[in-house]
């Protein structure tokens, strides 16, 4: 029975991780800006569904989702609840590259978001086509790049003028876009890119070639990212196949192209080690990606390490193929003179090794590429050069066969 008032998600979980009572479940640094939750899978051998799903049961008793002897027990719904809920939540933001997922004892990082504060005013209009950047201050950036960005940012407000806010940003594409001045006599030149901003556009574009002929081509819009995959994900197992309502794009059946019978058999050989596929998705700091499958995969990007020579993916690890603050960077280099249009695509190979100097990527059996549509955005509304039109185009898909 309910007594009082129900504290928000925030203020629960904060004061769950103050309590000390469950195993795991800590702060990540001293200034109390991001926790720990664990995370261990009910399929491990020494998983203890009273110690490691103690938290999600606590959220789901305290939603009233379960009663204690009157429901029965369901630890993979407690937990996908509680992930959802983050997931949805406004006040958390999951940092993958500080996830520690393979380890005896699993766990994933969380940020806490700080509060808004004052509410935009209502006449303050959005950009076109979606604000793709918002101006929002957080107390943590990725890795060591904070200290850095907070250092630049000074150095060129006083050196260059203020630093690129969102109504600047929105004042700059108008300029762009109309070829008209805006009523401030004299506006702050817009030359700097800041920290602050933040990329809330989650688009991603995809599109998958067999043997260099194109037979799917999606534009993906969940927050969660999306699966690309032999088959369907299976419901109810989170820690494996990720989050709940990530998009899912299903390899098509080799037999929607026109490719020689031997090709055929050696696509149907390699889509069966794919049925776990890969997830991809984008997130404040970068773009991620997450291998499952027993095929092996590998890639080219930004951040790939080699350029004339195989990038492989290691199954069940998460891998960053671009960094957002880099290429924020670059671009506003570029925008300065400073240097070339920041790289932004990124291409996948299944099963084959790739890149490949003896074999043309439209040689490969199955080519994924990707391509986050804000860095469209950003280097169309910049008017940087000619940039291939990129933009979301009506999907059309060939639905595969499960093999």
């Amino acid at each position: 029975m309910e007594t009082g008032l129900k504290m928000h998600m925030k203020e629960w979980l904060i004061a769950q991780i103050e309590s000390g009572k469950y195993e795991g479940l800590c702060w990540e640094d001293e200034e109390k800006t991001m926790f720990r939750i664990p995370w261990k899978h009910a399929a491990k051998k020494d998983y203890r569904q009273t110690a490691d799903a103690a938290l999600f049961k606590a959220w789901a008793v305290y939603k009233g989702k379960y009663r204690e002897g009157r429901d029965k027990a369901d630890p993979t719904m407690w937990k996908t609840r509680l992930r959802c809920a983050l997931n949805k939540s406004t006040d958390f933001q999951e940092v993958p590259e500080r996830n520690q997922l393979d380890i005896h004892e699993p766990y994933k990082v969380y940020l806490i978001q700080p509060d808004s504060g004052t509410a935009r005013p209502a006449e303050s209009p959005q950009t076109t086509d979606q604000v793709i950047m918002q101006a929002k201050r957080s107390p943590w950036s990725p890795g060591c790049l904070e200290k850095q960005y907070q250092k630049e940012s000074l150095q060129a407000s006083k050196k260059e003028g203020k630093p690129l806010t969102e109504d600047l940003m929105r004042e700059h594409m108008y300029c762009e876009l109309t070829g008209k001045k805006t009523q401030n006599p004299d506006p702050a030149p817009v030359t700097f890119l800041s920290p602050a901003l933040t990329i809330s556009d989650f688009r991603m574009q995809v599109t998958l070639l067999y043997h260099g002929q194109k037979v799917m081509i999606a534009t993906t819009r969940s927050p969660d990212g999306c699966f690309i995959l032999q088959g369907r994900v299976p419901l109810g197992n989170e820690q494996i196949y990720g989050p709940c309502t990530a998009q899912q794009l299903s390899f098509p059946s080799p037999g929607s192209v026109s490719l020689p019978s031997c090709m055929t058999e050696a696509m149907n050989r390699l889509l069966c080690h794919l049925e776990r596929g890969v997830l991809l998705w984008v997130a404040p700091d970068g773009v991620f990606i997450k291998r499952f499958c027993q095929g092996r995969v590998y890639w080219s990007g930004p951040m790939a390490q080699h350029s004339d020579r195989p990038n492989k993916l290691e199954r069940e690890k998460t891998f960053k193929l671009l960094d957002i603050p880099v290429f924020l960077t670059e671009l506003q280099s570029c925008l300065q003179g400073k240097g070339p249009t920041p790289s932004y695509e990124i291409e996948l190979c299944f099963g084959e090794e790739f890149p490949d100097i003896n074999v043309p990527k439209t040689k490969k059996l199955i080519i994924a590429q990707v391509v986050p549509l804000f860095a469209v955005d950003l280097l169309e509304r910049f008017n940087l050069g000619e940039v291939e039109d990129k933009r979301p185009t009506p999907t059309f898909s060939t639905v595969g066969e499960d093999m």
